[in-house]
């Protein structure tokens, strides 16, 4: 039984070092660079930029849509206080 256990653990060790290499390798995608993020590279730095920019664009977007939606609830309120006004004077 040790035989075949070392058998199985002796094909799998190449492979086990190939991966264990390619995910140690620094600079691998995802990695966290030492010096943390002031020293990423210029694509980084695009990269986070970018998605700022993104993130300003949806909040802009949804701030307009509130905007007009609140517009449309102040009207709906001017109309129904009108309403209420004519009953009144009835």
């Amino acid at each position: 039984m040790i035989s075949s256990v070392s058998r199985i653990a002796a094909r799998r060790a190449p492979v086990a070092r190939l991966f264990a290499r390619a995910y140690s390798s620094e600079g691998a995608t995802g990695s966290v660079r030492p010096g943390g993020e002031k020293s990423g590279d210029s694509f980084q730095k695009r990269e986070a930029a970018q998605e700022n920019l993104y993130v300003r664009q949806v909040e802009a977007e949804k701030l307009k849509a509130l905007r007009e939606a609140l517009k449309k609830q102040r009207e709906h309120l001017d109309t129904i206080e009108n309403h209420l006004n004519d009953l009144e004077k009835k």
